[in-house]
């Protein structure tokens, strides 16, 4: 057994247990699609951009992606945790997201000397990087409240809405209907824009929410410190990921995309394992003791028949399916297997993570998160391993390794995992 209960286990709270399965299945599906979108629109800018273009193109991707996920999935997981739970979240997720939107907004407008000077003095990078995070506030925000409710499919759907759009810019592009690195970029702020206009729908409330057993308004204090915690955690998560663009931007410039396209092997089953997390959460913060520790077995066992699987296929192919993009380089095996084996790491990781958020020990993961990500960035620093792109591979795998090992010691330390049963 759980040596702690989680005190609302067994009250009258409203459970998601039977929807974990479920819910993984249905955001499965909406969210593979929308992996094999995104790739493909990276896939047609290799050949609608020059290589230069398709780096800053890179660059603005990275730099979306790293500030969105940093402050408004914090705001998701809240939401995902609270609702399933049976609080009346009232305004205060609403209140710290916009606080989040204002913060970026005023930190952009600051700085927009050197945000432009990183894209070449382009203001239309610039401006698209600005619109496309701002409108992610209210995305992130939909997703939360859907993944708390249940509503799968529609959180699914509005994501697969977001890719489905954002491909049809490069597409134009090599189709000869528009041209330049502008109309490519335009996607990426186009997609949450369109998203935008299912959203109010989305985030209705159902008609007997108000039969639901409601346990209070969650509080400032408590939402606030949640949101933090969490916010180091995506800050920590979006290092693993990015950093090695940005360095590589610093020291070798023309392998950015190399660099870029190389990741492109985490970021795919990172965003499928989006449906992981958005119905694993839920479910942990409303589960029996023995639910908990099942869902987090299971789900680490079939990570590592996955990751082992990937990692064994890209010894074999990896140089061959590398081939797909316009990228004049040639990938070596053990590289790429290094950062299969990584990305299982990081998907356990990701696992652990949502038990500890589930479990209130999200100060405890953040530090476990920032241990990583700071080696990880020394040694991305170092000089260690010469080739840069095969420096990027081994210190992936070697951080999301001791990643892993510093969440299952916080959670051992705390009383976790269970006794087998």
């Amino acid at each position: 057994m759980w040596p702690l209960r989680h005190p609302l286990a067994a009250s009258g709270t409203p459970r998601l247990t039977g929807s974990y399965g479920r819910g993984a299945r249905v955001l499965s599906i909406g969210l593979a699609l929308t992996g094999v979108v995104t790739l493909a629109y990276f896939v047609l800018a290799t050949y609608a951009l020059e290589e230069e273009q398709y780096s800053a193109i890179s660059l603005l991707w990275s730099i979306t992606f790293v500030v969105a996920t940093v402050i408004y999935r914090p705001i998701e997981q809240l939401l995902a945790r609270t609702v399933a739970q049976g609080h009346d979240f009232g305004r205060v997720p609403a209140i710290i997201q916009a606080g989040f939107a204002l913060t970026f907004l005023v930190a952009a407008l600051v700085l927009r000397g050197p945000l432009m000077e990183l894209f070449d003095g382009s203001q239309a990078l610039y401006w698209i990087l600005v619109v496309a995070v701002l409108a992610y506030a209210v995305s992130y925000f939909a997703r939360g409240y859907l993944a708390g409710s249940g509503r799968f499919e529609l959180y699914g759907g509005l994501v697969f809405v977001e890719a489905a759009s954002r491909v049809l810019f490069p597409l134009a592009v090599v189709v000869g209907i528009a041209g330049g690195q502008t109309a490519v970029a335009l996607g990426i702020a186009a997609a949450p824009l369109l998203s935008l206009v299912v959203v109010p729908w989305a985030v209705r409330r159902r008609a007997d929410r108000s039969k639901a057993v409601v346990r209070g308004a969650l509080t400032m204090r408590g939402g606030t410190g949640f949101a933090v915690s969490v916010l180091i955690i995506m800050a920590a998560e979006q290092t693993l990921i990015n950093a090695a663009v940005l360095t590589t931007q610093a020291i070798a410039p023309v392998l950015v995309g190399v660099v870029f396209n190389a990741l492109l092997i985490v970021r795919a089953p990172l965003q499928l394992f989006q449906a992981v997390q958005g119905s694993l959460l839920p479910h942990l913060a409303t589960a029996e003791p023995w639910e908990f520790g099942r869902a987090v077995r299971t789900t680490v066992l079939t990570i590592g028949a996955f990751a082992g699987a990937v990692a064994l296929g890209l010894l074999a192919v990896g140089p061959l399916v590398m081939g797909v993009f316009d990228v004049d380089y040639d990938y070596e095996r053990l590289g790429l297997a290094a950062i299969g084996l990584g990305m299982g790491f990081h998907l356990v990781a990701g696992t652990l993570n949502q038990a500890a958020l589930a479990r209130d020990r999200a100060g405890r993961a953040a530090v476990a998160w920032l241990v990583a990500a700071g080696a990880f960035v020394a040694w991305l620093l170092t000089s260690v391993v010469a080739d840069p792109v095969l420096r990027v591979e081994v210190g992936y795998l070697l951080a999301t390794a001791l990643l892993s090992a510093l969440l299952v010691m916080s959670l051992r330390h705390s009383g976790y995992p269970p006794a087998a049963q």
